[in-house]
């Protein structure tokens, strides 16, 4: 079956995961300013990252409606409203928001664009949707660190903490409450693993 993008589902279809990846931008920028605030500045950057990725969803998704300046495109779907201090609550719905779209959303998506005859858009809902399952990770990862009371503390003793202000490493089960070089307190600090989750749009 092959449709024109005007007449298909799947212009609908790339009009929705355009407003959600934009929306989960700004959500995740939110977050991140929350995060900055209650002096979790390592989860800030952890939502940055994922935040500056949703960005450019937004922007492949947009390239495909750029053909259509000006026409409206009418949408009904529900869109996440997280917006809470809650610092655990934050990260448990980016993981389940995150989820929702791998697992459920962009791959009805593809399918339909399959259906529809458009290839190349259903690949790219597949591959996004693939990413967005490691942006569920990601977030359940530091969800489940901050529910077990890990997030700055390790069962392991020879643990390597980065100081993501001045990159000080320290060795142990603990990072230092306060960076003895740079002298910020300790949720600057992350695992040195895990620091290249935190690069993107540096606070």
């Amino acid at each position: 079956m092959s449709l024109q993008l005007e007449k298909s589902q799947t212009l609908t279809n790339l009009m929705r995961a355009f407003a959600g990846e934009s929306m989960a931008q700004m959500r995740y920028i939110l977050a991140a300013d929350e995060a900055q605030k209650q002096k979790f500045a390592a989860i800030a950057r952890v939502f940055r990252f994922t935040a500056e990725q949703e960005k450019q969803h937004a922007k492949v998704f947009g390239g495909f409606l750029s053909d259509f300046p000006g026409m409206s495109i009418d949408i009904a779907a529900g869109f996440p409203a997280d917006n809470t201090c809650d610092m655990q609550q934050l990260l448990d719905l980016a993981a389940n928001d995150e989820d929702a779209e791998a697992g459920t959303v962009y791959p009805s998506f593809a399918r339909i664009a399959r259906d529809e005859g458009f290839t190349d858009i259903a690949d790219k809902f597949a591959m996004i949707g693939a990413i967005e399952d490691t942006h569920r990770k990601r977030f359940a990862y530091y969800a489940e660190l901050m529910r077990s009371g890990k997030l700055l503390r390790s069962d392991i003793t020879e643990e390597r903490w980065i100081c993501l202000n001045c990159g000080h490493i320290h060795t142990g089960s603990e990072p230092p409450e306060v960076c003895p070089v740079c002298g910020v307190d300790h949720g600057w600090s992350i695992r040195e693993a895990e620091a290249d989750m935190t690069f993107a749009n540096m606070l």
